[in-house]
């Protein structure tokens, strides 16, 4: 058995000594006393190297003895000749004390690897999982081309008690294999809506109708007929898709061509078709994918149309979206949605209203709107406001001043102590709760309603007992306005939150020139009869000098990118207000399709970016933990000086050019 040890631990220096012999009885034909003194040297060399040899042989067979104490029936002899690979190192430089053969086979080295350090036989491969404590590798390692799962022991050695290592390597090349393929051979459940259905049938013959459907039947099919999985229509405008994952990356690197070839197809109106997509993936069987798959294309809907949403167990990834939300005529919803929220309120002790931080004009009026409402069924209403951050300071003094008024608006600590067991919160111009004006408050309200018009975001209210969400809306006053013709008479509302719900209708329209549909004409129509005065909103908008100043300031320092994407990055803190209307003013400048205002406040960098159409400035926004709408957007960036963010956001435009094929 010692023999056995000796062998395998031979350093393998028998031929340097073979050689240096030779040498000295070369030199000894020339010079008797130099040969003389190398014999003396090589035989001091040679017992130094065998006490060395011997003392790293005791130590490892002490290790040896003390690595198979801990394993009954385990002995030296099994140690040594074990099937799988094993090296012992030590751990605070990596240095190899000894390796069975195995090892050495796996290695290809079959001598030398003594005082080799184990990084030098395997590249890349670190031992800090040893050091922190664990038993295991984290990472599968690749080695001869082959994978291996790495468990090692820690054990003291005497008489330094320094830390030596022993390193069991397993082949897991054929379990990887296996579960690689496993992962890609699972069924991915895949839901496509054809998402303008009525708008692109309305008005059309039974011939046309066929002629429609078999268009967008032959395209579905030829972009599914790849993945060679089952396609089925189950109802009128919606189809089922069952595939295996490995095509899911096909799909994403092709950009689900789908989306543009429908577009070809047009009714009888020239309304171009449009789909949208949901995808479920990671699914532990097929309702639990059917579940990822609708839930996907309730955001994808939500989100506007006309994209594609994948839905895991954690997280939702967008793809598409470049077109804008089809405005929707019918006011079903809207009257279904009144009602609703009727009964709610009714059925509250507490209504409380509360917007996203830094509220706007929008976020103010659509709150003096369901005051009116709450007012009209005999209830008291509360708006949620944090008085130094709000932008719309002009219109909650106008408010202020009316009877109707004077404790409405409320500190978000006040709202908390007053809040109980059965009050209602409505957000409003907000449905993603890490922006709100009280996070704590949203946390403490069971009963929640949202209202907004923003596009959603993966992160979102999803506790909402009502959520009235329409992204193609102009904005959050609007669909107020909506719910308030189903809810008050034309004399209940006063003529100040008129002006307040037509200003966040001005606000977010820029005047009626962007985002906005007939209904928010519709809006501005009731709002104009219920007393509403265009100037005196006009009034709101009023900046002083310095503001107009600074926001020209801006516009000057403005960089172009891309040719037709602006960037104006602000050294010092300005006003949201501000940085908006700069925004605005560079959509102005002929040839810009984008523009972005970034600025400093709260030891953060803000955001606020516009868009004519042709650029989604939500997308951009997103990849930046923003969101807004495809022309109007804003993000913050934290943890990042100016200069920083600046980069991050040229390289989310980059980002998305490349992904949308838009050419520098």
């Amino acid at each position: 058995m010692h023999k056995q040890v000796l062998r395998l631990f031979d350093p393998g220096v028998r031929l340097y000594f073979v050689v240096l012999i030779l040498f000295a009885a070369v030199t000894a034909y020339f010079n008797y006393y130099v040969a003389a003194a190398e014999f003396v040297l090589i035989i001091l060399l040679f017992f130094i190297v065998r006490a060395i040899g011997r003392k790293r042989q005791k130590t490892v067979i002490r290790y040896l003895d003390q690595m198979t104490a801990q394993v009954g029936g385990t002995t030296r002899e099994n140690v040594i000749s074990f099937p799988l690979p094993i090296v012992v190192i030590r751990l605070e430089s990596g240095i190899i004390v000894w390796g069975n053969d195995s090892f050495r086979a796996i290695t290809d080295h079959r001598e030398h690897i003594l005082d080799t350090s184990l990084s030098a036989l395997v590249p890349g491969f670190s031992t800090k999982w040893l050091i922190e404590g664990h038993e295991e590798c984290p990472q599968d390692v690749p080695l001869g081309g082959r994978l291996y799962k790495v468990r090692g022991t820690v054990m003291h050695s005497e008489p330094r008690n320094a830390l030596l290592a022993s390193l069991v390597w397993v082949d897991c090349t054929e379990l990887v294999s296996l579960q690689r393929e496993r992962a890609l051979s699972r069924l991915v459940v895949a839901v496509v809506l054809l998402d303008n259905y009525d708008e692109c049938l309305k008005n059309t013959s039974d011939s046309q109708k066929s002629s429609f459907l078999a268009a967008i039947d032959e395209h579905v099919s030829a972009w599914a007929r790849p993945a060679g999985g089952i396609l089925r229509k189950f109802d009128r405008d919606k189809y089922l898709f069952l595939f295996e994952e490995r095509f899911l990356r096909q799909f994403i690197e092709g950009k689900f061509a789908v989306l543009e070839s429908v577009r070809s197809v047009k009714g009888a109106d020239g309304v171009a078709a449009s789909v949208s997509i949901g995808v479920g993936k990671n699914n532990q069987n097929l309702a639990e994918g059917f579940s990822f798959a609708q839930m996907a294309i309730d955001m994808a809907l939500s989100r506007g149309g006309d994209q594609v949403v994948v839905k895991d167990r954690t997280n939702f990834e967008f793809y598409g979206g470049r077109t804008k939300g089809l405005e929707k005529r019918t006011k079903v919803k809207s009257r279904v949605m009144a009602n609703a929220l009727s009964r709610i309120m009714a059925d509250s002790s507490l209504i409380l209203i509360m917007s996203h931080r830094g509220c706007d004009l929008d976020s103010v009026g659509s709150a003096s709107g369901l005051v009116c409402a709450a007012r009209k069924l005999g209830l008291k209403a509360h708006f949620v406001i944090d008085m130094e951050t709000t932008v719309a300071t002009a219109l909650v003094r106008r408010l202020q001043k009316l009877e109707e008024y004077s404790d409405v608006f409320i500190e978000p600590q006040e709202a908390i102590v007053m809040a109980d067991g059965n009050t209602l919160l409505i957000v409003v111009d907000c449905n993603r709760p890490d922006i709100v004006e009280s996070s704590q408050l949203l946390q403490s309200i069971n009963k929640i309603a949202v209202i907004d018009h923003h596009r959603r975001s993966a992160v979102y209210i999803d506790t909402a007992v009502l959520s009235f969400h329409e992204p193609y809306s102009s904005s959050a006053s609007e669909l107020v306005c909506e719910l308030l013709q189903y809810i008050c008479d034309p004399g209940d509302l006063l003529r100040t939150e008129a002006e307040a719900l037509l200003s966040g209708i001005v606000l977010d329209t820029k005047n009626f020139t962007m985002h906005t549909g007939v209904r928010t004409f519709e809006a501005a129509s009731y709002l104009r009869g219920a007393g509403a005065d265009t100037i005196s909103v006009k009034k709101l908008f009023q900046i002083d000098l310095g503001s107009s100043v600074a926001r020209s300031d801006i516009v000057r320092n403005a960089q172009v990118i891309r040719r037709n994407i602006a960037v104006a990055p602000v050294d010092a803190p300005v006003d949201r207000t501000i940085a908006a209307q700069a925004a605005d003013d560079l959509l102005g400048i002929s040839g810009i399709c984008a523009s972005f205002v970034l600025f400093p406040t709260e030891g953060q960098i803000m955001l606020s970016a516009r868009s004519l159409g042709g650029i989604n400035v939500q997308m951009i926004c997103e990849k930046l933990g923003g969101g807004g709408h495809q022309t109007i957007a804003g993000a913050q960036i934290r943890n990042a000086t100016l200069q920083e963010a600046v980069q991050k956001l040229a390289a989310a435009i980059e980002l998305y050019c490349q992904e949308n094929y838009i050419e520098a």
